[in-house]
């Protein structure tokens, strides 16, 4: 992909006399804008700000199970049986099983690997075989063998299955090379008589799938990828875009008007300040939001009363009063923010806890280090006037982030 003026962005060698050319390498290399930096930018500016200071990210369960379905998929569509013969059958189910569970292995070393993550749930392999079974079901049904069981399927019939799958896991990349994205599936869309009608952009979605109609974000995502294949690939068919959903086995379809235009206006917006930008505090914005150790609006706008602290499941600011490693038993109290930059000053309000798992851990390494100021907990269960902590939560030191570490 070359820009204007004949510069490459993505090749070091790529040089010019001409200053601006330079700048504007730079600023590529530095910034670029996938649909869910897009989102996370639209969800809170200071949000996108942090995720872009190199912070330690969180693992999750249901990311993992993500993934585990996705790479699983994505080798057995490039898998190569040129050396099978073309009647053999009963290979399939053997071949996904082994799949998953090599992939189901690399996820889980990744996973305890990441330091700030849960437990891992061994019992979630099952769904993970699952979606691998509906995301199959889903790419079998843009072929003549909707519905036929797996252990029939020959390897003659994986080759024709196969044939409609154009492109798997492409990085997509505009002329410009400020938009990116990576798309599942390209799919050729034939008629009842085999023909080619275009082409099928496909994502697909390993979580919950919507109740009729795909939501907004959804949607753009997927208009982006389409329009962002139409710009890297001028010569295209016709092309539509699909939200493929592994838990249900529903397809399901959408249109819009072009929406690159937009993302570069988005783009022009998102560079990175030394500053953080203005914040947008919300209960959609906050609520899963991984970055809240270090960003200190989301507390004052709890402090206001504009976020809610009577959910089961709820965060805190607290200082450490009392702790029993043997038991687990803690008292904290909670700390109040003061002005705007995250400084804290006590409250009269204090409450016991009951901690276990990781969370245990964490807060013995954070006694055991130099660290003696407030603490971040993540994700504590109310009941009553105790709050419990274990491997769904997380203990971190309170640590404003003012000015960019990049």
């Amino acid at each position: 992909m070359v820009i204007a003026g004949g510069v490459n962005p993505y090749d070091a060698t790529s040089v010019t006399s001409d200053s601006r050319w330079v700048v504007i390498v730079a600023e590529i290399f530095e910034h670029q804008l996938s649909p869910s930096s897009w989102n996370r930018f639209e969800e809170c500016p200071r949000k996108y700000w942090l995720s872009r200071q190199r912070l330690p990210r969180k693992a999750s369960m249901p990311a993992s199970l993500g993934n585990v379905i996705h790479n699983s998929m994505e080798e057995i569509c490039n898998l190569d049986f040129e050396d099978r013969e073309d009647s053999e059958v009963g290979w399939l189910s053997k071949l996904m099983k082994e799949t998953i569970d090599k992939h189901w292995l690399m996820e889980k070393e990744i996973f305890l690997n990441t330091p700030r993550r849960p437990s891992w749930k061994p019992q979630s392999i099952g769904k993970a075989r699952e979606g691998l079974v509906g995301a199959l079901n889903l790419l079998f049904s843009k072929t003549k063998y909707a519905g036929k069981k797996f252990s029939e399927i020959s390897i003659k019939d994986w080759k024709e299955i196969k044939s409609i799958v154009l492109s798997n896991e492409e990085s997509l990349i505009s002329n410009d090379g400020r938009l990116i994205g990576r798309l599942d599936l390209l799919i050729d869309d034939l008629d009842e008589d085999g023909n080619s009608k275009g082409w099928i952009v496909a994502d697909l979605k390993t979580g919950k799938p919507p109740n009729s109609t795909l939501n907004e974000k959804v949607t753009r995502q997927l208009l982006f990828y389409r329009d962002l294949l139409k710009e890297t690939k001028p010569n295209h068919p016709h092309v539509s875009a699909e939200g493929w959903y592994s838990s249900n086995q529903k397809i399901y379809s959408t249109d819009g008007d072009f929406v690159l235009d937009d993302a570069i206006l988005a783009w022009n917006e998102m560079k990175l300040t030394t500053k953080p930008p203005e914040s947008t505090p919300s209960e959609d914005a906050c609520g899963f939001c991984e970055f809240k150790a270090w960003c200190p609006d989301w507390w004052i706008s709890r402090d206001q009363g504009k976020l809610s602290d009577k959910n089961t499941f709820r965060d805190e600011v607290v200082k450490i009063v009392k702790f029993d490693d043997f038991s687990g038993a803690a008292r904290f109290e909670r700390q109040s923010p003061v002005g705007s930059e995250g400084k804290l000053v006590s409250s009269e309000i204090s409450f016991g806890a009951l901690i276990k798992g990781r969370a245990l851990i964490q807060l013995k390494d954070i006694i055991s280090s130099d660290y003696d100021g407030p603490v971040f907990l993540g994700s504590v269960r109310s009941q009553g006037q105790i709050i419990h902590l274990g491997d769904w939560s997380e203990v971190l030191p309170w640590s404003p982030l003012l000015k960019s570490i990049r």
